[in-house]
């Protein structure tokens, strides 16, 4: 999941990279548009992917959510699977 986030982060850094040498080489500036703020924003990117990931993994693998995974939960200790 990490290198999947990390790709990705990479694809989008490169394409405000790209749009930012675009824009200026229209003699286009835009202060907040700087490569520390790119960088910046892939990390964040590369930080929630790595969130929704873990908190997917959380609720798949907790019993206590749905009734159906309560039930579940109960049928493993009977088994004594659990």
């Amino acid at each position: 999941m990490k290198d999947k986030a990390k790709e990705i982060s990479i694809l989008i850094v490169g394409f405000f990279t790209s749009v930012m040498g675009f824009l200026a080489t229209l003699n286009v500036k835009f202060e907040w548009l700087t490569e520390a703020s790119v960088n910046a924003f892939g990390a964040v990117i590369v930080s929630g992917v790595i969130l929704v990931g873990s908190l997917y993994a959380v609720y798949k693998n907790t019993f206590v959510i749905t009734a159906k995974a309560k039930i579940q939960a109960e049928e493993l200790q009977k088994k004594g699977l659990k």
